[in-house]
C-alpha cells in the first residue's frame, strides 16, 4: 500500500472517543479493539492522510452546537499532538505529500453539517482559523439556508443565504461538502461554486436507492466541476437488501410508536479535573428502547449482510459515470456500528484495492482513487 495511500475522507474517530472514553486518546497507539480505528490498523490500512470529522448532533441548539464542535477539534488537535511520531497536523496538499513522504499520516478536519456554525459566518471563519477544510453544508436535518438528504422539503436546495455561505466558504477555502444534502441541494451548489466539491462520504443513488447516495446526473456534473466522490462503506448505503431491510424496521418501529435520531446518546462533555471513568459515569443512556426494539426485529428478520463486493459496485459505478479523475474513498469508520465484511476496520483498504485490480484497474487508476484526486481538490481550494 505504499503506493496507494489512501486519504481518506470521512472518519469519526474523535466522536467515537467522546462516546466510549471520554475523550481520552490515550492507548490508540497498541491498539484500542472496540473501535473501527487506530494507528496500528490505519497503517496496515495504507491510510497516508485522513479528514477527521468534526461532528454534533443536528438537533443541537446553535451555541450548544457550536461549543460541541470546538470540543471535536479539540479532540482532533489532542490526537495530532499526541502521535507526533505518526500524524501531522495538515491543511494544505503539500502539507499532505510531505506528511506521506516522512511516512507519517496527514490529518485534516472536516466539519459534518452547517449546523455546527449556529448561522453565523463568523463562527465559520473561526474554525477555518483552527485547520477546517470542508464543512458539509448539511447532516442529518435541515438548516435554515440548505436541505438535507434526510429530512422534509425546506427550501428546495439553497437560500440566498445558503449561496452567500457558499462564497464564504470558497473565499475561506473550505471546501464545499455535498454529502448529507438533498438531491436539489447537491444541484443548486453546483450551479454557484467555482471550485471542485467534495462528497466526503457518499455512494451510487442508481445502485442503492438511499437519500444520501448520489443520482447520476449529479455524478455527470462533476467532470466540469472538478470535483470527488468519495465512496463510502456504510452497509446501509452500499447494500440494497440491507437499505430495505432497514427501512423495513424503520416503519415497523414507527407503528410502535419509537423514534431514534441522531446524537440521541451523545456523552457528556469532560469537565476540568474529570478522569475519563469519570466523565462516562455521567453518560445517560437514551436509545435502549429502540435497541432492543431492533434485536427484536432482526430475531423474526435476518438483517441481510453487506460486503465488499457491494463497495465494489459502488466504486466502478462511480467511475463508470463521475470518471476515473472524480472517484475517491470515505469509509466513515467509527461513524457506523458496523462495516461490510472485508472491510470491517480500518485495515481493509488493501482488500477493496486487490479487488479493484482484479477488475481491471490500472495502478494509475488506483493511485487517483487513493489520493491523487483529492489531493486535486485540496489543491483548488487554497487557503489564504
Amino acid at each position: 500500500m505504499t503506493e496507494f495511500l489512501v486519504f481518506d475522507g470521512h472518519n469519526d474517530l474523535p466522536e467515537a472517543l467522546r462516546a466510549t472514553a471520554g475523550y481520552c486518546v490515550g492507548g490508540l497507539d497498541v491498539g484500542r479493539p472496540q473501535l473501527q480505528t487506530d494507528l496500528p490498523r490505519l497503517r496496515k490500512g495504507g491510510v497516508g492522510a485522513q479528514f477527521w470529522s468534526a461532528w454534533v448532533p443536528a438537533g443541537m441548539p446553535d451555541g450548544e452546537a457550536v461549543k460541541g464542535t470546538l470540543e471535536q477539534i479539540d479532540a482532533i488537535h489532542r490526537l495530532v499532538d499526541a502521535y507526533p511520531d505518526q500524524l501531522v497536523f495538515a491543511r494544505t496538499g503539500d502539507d499532505v505529500r510531505a506528511a506521506m513522504a516522512l511516512g507519517r499520516i496527514a490529518s485534516l478536519i472536516g466539519i459534518e453539517g452547517g449546523h455546527s456554525i449556529g448561522r453565523s459566518p463568523a463562527v465559520l471563519r473561526m474554525f477555518a482559523e483552527l485547520g477546517a477544510r470542508y464543512m458539509t453544508l448539511t447532516h442529518s436535518d435541515n438548516v435554515g439556508w440548505a436541505d438535507s438528504a434526510t429530512d422534509v422539503v425546506g427550501c428546495g436546495g439553497l437560500t440566498d443565504e445558503g449561496r452567500a455561505m457558499i462564497a464564504e466558504m470558497e473565499r475561506l477555502g473550505v471546501i464545499v461538502d455535498l454529502s448529507h444534502v438533498s438531491a436539489a441541494t447537491m444541484r443548486a451548489a453546483l450551479d454557484v461554486v467555482t471550485r471542485p466539491v467534495l462528497f466526503s462520504h457518499s455512494s451510487a443513488f442508481a445502485v442503492t436507492p438511499h437519500a444520501r447516495n448520489v443520482p447520476d446526473d449529479v455524478l455527470e456534473r462533476l467532470s466540469a466541476n472538478g470535483g470527488v466522490v468519495q465512496a463510502t462503506f456504510v452497509p446501509g448505503f452500499v447494500c440494497t437488501a440491507l437499505f430495505e431491510w432497514e427501512t423495513g424496521f424503520r416503519e415497523w418501529a414507527e407503528r410502535q410508536g419509537l423514534k431514534h435520531s441522531f446524537g440521541v446518546a451523545w456523552a457528556p462533555s469532560p469537565r476540568a479535573g474529570e478522569t475519563p471513568e469519570q466523565t462516562m459515569a455521567r453518560r445517560v443512556e437514551a436509545d435502549q428502547a429502540w435497541s432492543a426494539a431492533k434485536l427484536g426485529y432482526e430475531s423474526d428478520h435476518p438483517r441481510p449482510e453487506a460486503t465488499l463486493a457491494d463497495v465494489v459496485a459502488h466504486v466502478e459505478h462511480l467511475r463508470e459515470v463521475a470518471g476515473v479523475d472524480h472517484v475517491g474513498l470515505g469509509g466513515d469508520y467509527d461513524g457506523t456500528a458496523y462495516q461490510p465484511t472485508g472491510l470491517e476496520d480500518v485495515s481493509g483498504y488493501p482488500r477493496l484495492f486487490e479487488a479493484l485490480a482484479g477488475r481491471g484497474w490500472s495502478d494509475d487508476d488506483l493511485v487517483k482513487l487513493a489520493h491523487r484526486n483529492v489531493l486535486r481538490v485540496l489543491d483548488a481550494n487554497p487557503v489564504p
